[in-house]
């Protein structure tokens, strides 16, 4: 079953994630902390006048196993073709 991420409607509460810093010196630990701190919440923020919504399916695929299957799809060639 897929959980539904419920959002904030008000653009202007979110976080823009153009805003979010993060020192790349500190550990990995206190890296992720810094980024929880500042975006609130980690499933829906903004990027200008964009909301995002981020969600994900408990499938055991990674973001990084996605992205390719899109890509070997060939759904993504547009992303690639001026690389």
């Amino acid at each position: 079953m897929q959980e539904q991420i419920m959002c904030k409607t008000d653009i202007a509460e979110l976080v823009d994630i153009r805003d979010v810093n993060i020192d790349p010196s500190l550990p990995l630990a206190e890296r992720k902390k810094q980024y929880y701190q500042q975006i609130k919440d980690p499933h829906c923020f903004r990027y200008g006048d964009m909301i995002v919504r981020v969600s994900f399916m408990d499938n055991g695929l990674t973001l990084q196993d996605r992205i390719k299957q899109y890509l070997l799809s060939g759904q993504g060639s547009e992303l690639t073709s001026n690389y």
